[in-house]
């Protein structure tokens, strides 16, 4: 059973300047309806889409299951041609396919090297770039990477936080996301960046009683919507139907606070590595101590981080 969910505030026509001065401040997720996006929403279709990125290759992911996880890899990379991947994706049954004539595919595009290039569909598919008009609602130093992503109908994407703010920007289709506070990570049962919790709508609770403390947030996008989500908020995104989007990641921080060999904008901001690194260090030392010492200095330690580091400004 899931927690109840709470809402996320939409709006309509939001300018630029509206965005930043009574949506942006509050850090918290928000719909924007009614924003000029270009020809995209009208033209995308699967044949548009077929013939006008052709036959480029292009690494997809492919799972027999909905629930897709990053954890246990329970999915393959393969690659085939974009025309030959989209025709697919669109498909509920497959004549010709890797592992089932069920499976589902997403495409999340990348660079051209990606371990040195960023996702930027202006580079990787120019040609469909020229469709989208991407709302500049940051400056234009700020920005990272614009990622195209293309998902079959029914696929679920890991819970997971982004170091950096983004527009998810719906093309086509319509999708469920499921949001978490950044301040309920510890009901999340975290691996890096991830949740295990795989199915948030019918969780196991006995394998992770504390998920339900977690505040939930839920809302549906549709074609032409577009979902603000703000660095550290935890994300959980279904596709209804097959769909296309583009996510624009924007840097919240001054630049010299992220890693310089992220490219996928997933690295923890590099004093956070740091202090995260010293903490282990000081845990291993802690080893040094027998349990009843190493027990009260840890729960010393954790009141020291609470004093120290926890904020009352933020829900």
């Amino acid at each position: 059973m899931a927690q109840p969910a709470g809402p996320v505030a939409w709006h309509s026509e939001v300018s630029r300047e509206r965005f930043q001065q009574d949506i942006y401040p509050l850090r918290k997720p928000a719909v924007l309806k009614g924003i000029d996006l270009g020809t995209c929403t009208t033209k995308w279709t699967v044949d548009y889409l077929s013939q006008t990125a052709g036959t480029k290759e292009v690494k997809i992911h492919v799972s027999t299951v909905p629930q897709m996880d990053f954890l246990s890899k329970n999915f393959i990379y393969r690659t085939l041609p974009f025309d030959v991947f989209v025709r697919r994706a669109a498909e509920v049954k497959h004549n010709e396919y890797f592992i089932s004539e069920d499976e589902k595919y997403y495409l999340r595009s990348l660079g051209e090297d990606p371990r040195k290039d960023i996702a930027d569909i202006r580079k990787q598919f120019p040609s469909l770039a020229e469709d989208i008009r991407i709302p500049e609602y940051f400056e234009k130093e700020q920005f990272f990477s614009s990622v195209f992503r293309i998902s079959s109908a029914g696929l679920q994407l890991w819970t997971h936080y982004d170091i950096m703010d983004n527009f998810l920007i719906q093309i086509t289709g319509k999708k469920r996301v499921i949001l978490y506070n950044p301040r309920d990570a510890p009901y999340l049962y975290l691996s890096g960046t991830k949740s295990e919790v795989l199915n948030v709508d019918n969780p196991d609770l006995e394998k992770y009683p504390l998920f339900m403390k977690a505040r939930r947030y839920e809302c549906s996008i549709e074609a032409g919507d577009v979902l603000f989500i703000p660095a550290l908020w935890f994300h959980n995104v279904i596709s209804e139907e097959f769909g296309v989007g583009v996510n624009v990641f924007w840097k919240h921080l001054p630049s010299e606070c992220y890693d310089k060999t992220d490219t996928y904008g997933n690295k923890d901001p590099t004093a956070a590595s740091r202090a995260v690194q010293i903490l282990d260090r000081a845990l291993k030392t802690l080893e040094e101590l027998p349990e009843e010492y190493r027990d009260f200095y840890a729960r010393r330690m954790v009141l020291r981080i609470q004093e120290k580091a926890y904020s009352t400004n933020y829900e």
